[in-house]
């Protein structure tokens, strides 16, 4: 028999399992939940692993039978209490005669939102704020866009110790080493589209997609391509993932409409194409996560407009002195200007280390 656990580990599980849908559940949120039976033993676990699948709890109760009886549901987001896809999650936690639901973050949408009450109605004990901090920091992308409209924004960088993307001549490759190139590949993973500027688009000739691991749904690339310059032949345009080419409003793009490219037409502005128009275009598309890999230019722009949320810097112990800098002018003039942001992770990445941290919006 198992032993009985807490409702603290019960949760810290719910969202390291909550974490497996990252990058596959798009436009819905990440969840884990955990079963526990009367005795408080662990009888069930389950994760949204797709959107139109079956959510957390559904897995969770799958193959737990009587066992869930009088026990407890620890979920990472409040249960569903609509019709959609699939059937409302309260409808399945009464039905397999739960005594008690222990939620970590309510669902803020009208839709889906009112579970807990509902469950309160029918007898259910809810408890709520459990592990909160952990799992809206799990679930931050998907928060953020249904409270802003628009997608959270990751910036990855790779530089050297003094702030150099390239060097003098215009080499840049390899900036960071192969342990580093890879944590690219999962960042890649867990987000749901990858954006690069014009400029990458012409030096680097990108492909932007997950390489190097199993079972993953490849992200939206999305290209900006002002004058809707991109060749055919361009590797971002070949068939392993979705491809959108955003173009400006007025660029003649009938070249890639004909050859079937999926093109975006914007609005430009100072700093080149709306990239806050882009963002509301995307998250109409069901996009909540976007990781922004470069360059300088494309990251000041979407400095200067707000639009980061988060940055994960890759940084080799290397100098140069010179060469391309990893930030290009944002805007900021002054030292009380400077965009600060709150560390939450830092790891080593072979000789790399990566630095992870979120924008302070109080500023």
């Amino acid at each position: 028999m198992q032993q009985p656990v807490t409702i603290e580990w019960a949760m810290t599980r719910a969202v390291e399992l909550a974490a497996r849908g990252l990058g596959r559940t798009a436009p819905n949120p990440v969840v884990g939940c955990v079963v526990l039976d009367a005795a408080g033993a662990v009888v069930g676990e389950g994760w949204h692993s797709r959107a139109g699948g079956p959510h957390a709890e559904i897995e969770a109760l799958a193959a737990v039978g009587d066992a869930a009886r009088g026990g407890t549901a620890v979920v990472t987001l409040e249960p569903c209490r609509h019709t959609g896809r699939t059937g409302p999650c309260t409808s399945a936690l009464l039905a397999a005669g739960v005594a008690r639901v222990v939620v970590a973050v309510p669902d803020p949408t009208e839709t889906a939102g009112g579970g807990a009450d509902l469950l309160r109605r029918n007898g259910v004990e809810v408890v709520e704020g459990v592990g909160r901090a952990a799992a809206e920091h799990g679930n931050r992308a998907w928060l953020h866009a249904v409270r802003t409209g628009r997608p959270w924004v990751t910036w990855k960088l790779a530089t050297t110790l003094d702030g150099r993307t390239s060097a003098a001549d215009g080499t840049s490759r390899w900036i960071t080493g192969a342990t580093a190139r890879a944590a690219v590949h999962r960042l890649r993973a867990e987000r749901d589209a990858v954006l690069v500027g014009a400029g990458t688009l012409r030096a680097d000739d990108p492909h932007l997609a997950v390489r190097g691991l199993d079972d993953v749904t490849q992200p939206l690339r999305v290209v900006l391509d002002p004058r809707a310059e991109i060749a055919l032949t361009a590797r971002v345009l070949d068939d392993v993932a979705p491809t959108l080419v955003v173009v400006a409003e007025d660029a003649d793009a009938t070249r890639l409409t004909a050859a079937g490219v999926d093109v975006l037409a914007l609005p430009v502005g100072e700093r080149g194409l709306d990239l806050a128009a882009l963002l509301a275009a995307l998250h109409g598309r069901g996009v909540h996560s976007v990781l922004l890999e470069g360059g300088a230019h494309l990251a000041a722009s979407a400095v200067a407009a707000d639009l980061v949320d988060e940055v994960v810097a890759h940084i080799a112990p290397a100098l140069l002195g010179a060469g391309s800098p990893v930030l290009a002018d944002a805007g900021i003039t002054t030292i009380t200007e400077a965009l600060r942001l709150t560390t939450t992770d830092v790891a080593r990445l072979g000789d790399d280390v990566a630095v992870t941290a979120t924008v302070r919006r109080e500023r």
